[in-house]
Formats: C-alpha cells, sequence, structure tokens
C-alpha cells in the first residue's frame, strides 16, 4: 500500500474524478482537463450532469463499465465516507481525497481494504511535480 501521491500517479492510468463541476472556473473541472491532457483515462462521475469534458458523466462509481485505478475526490470531508465504500466494492486500487479534505474514517477503510491512500493533496500539483524528482 503506498501513501506517496507521485507513485499512485504513475501507477494509475484510469481515474474516476468524483463530484466533478462542468463549469470551467472550479477546481474540480481545472484539475480533470489537466489530467485528462496529461493522457489519463477520465471517468466523470456526478449524478447532476451526462457530460463534461467531452466525457460521458456516470452518476456512481458503480455505473461506470471499466476497472478504475484511482478515484480522485471532490467532495466535503463529511460526504467521503460512502464514495470510499464504493470504491471498495468497484475494486479502485486508490482512494484520493482532493486538497483541503479530509477524512479519518475513509483513511482507515482504506487501509483495512488495502486501497493506497492520499488525502489533502491535489492531483494535478503532485502530477505536475512528476518529472521534477
Amino acid at each position: 500500500m503506498s501513501t506517496n501521491p507521485q507513485d499512485i500517479l504513475r501507477q494509475s492510468k484510469n481515474l474516476a474524478i468524483v463530484g466533478i463541476s462542468d463549469k470551467p472556473d472550479r477546481a474540480s473541472y481545472r484539475v480533470a482537463a489537466y489530467l485528462k491532457e496529461a493522457g489519463y483515462h477520465l471517468y466523470p462521475v456526478n449524478p447532476r450532469l451526462d457530460e463534461v469534458l467531452g466525457l460521458t458523466c456516470y452518476p456512481s462509481l458503480a455505473a461506470i463499465p471499466d476497472p478504475i485505478d484511482l478515484v480522485d475526490v471532490f467532495r466535503k470531508s463529511e460526504d467521503c465516507l460512502p464514495i470510499a465504500e464504493e470504491a471498495v466494492k468497484i475494486g479502485a486500487k486508490a482512494l484520493w481525497l482532493q486538497l483541503g479534505i479530509r477524512n479519518a474514517e475513509c483513511r482507515a477503510l482504506a487501509e483495512t481494504e488495502g486501497l493506497d491512500y492520499v488525502e489533502d493533496h491535489c492531483t494535478k500539483i503532485e502530477h505536475g511535480q512528476l518529472n521534477q524528482s
């Protein structure tokens, strides 16, 4: 189990972006656009949207037809545990809570279930540092 953000990004190809917005001024949209440009296969997750960044938007993690390496979460800390539980159910390899998001229950679940785990870090910032390390 890794908690090194850069290692997790190196090992991941299919990313679910939970809580994505279709508004370009939102962090979730900007981060997803960056990760798409960086070559990751993105699976936006938001039950209120049909499409984001030209990609099909799924209502839940369970609705995604492909295996997911990393679940990247843009939700309030108190809303993250059900997402973590769903990440376990779909067999995701890693759970990542974005910058400013921490949840002790999610951390404990990830540790118990063997998921790589990161909290309070931004995937865009960490990815930007990959080639610098």
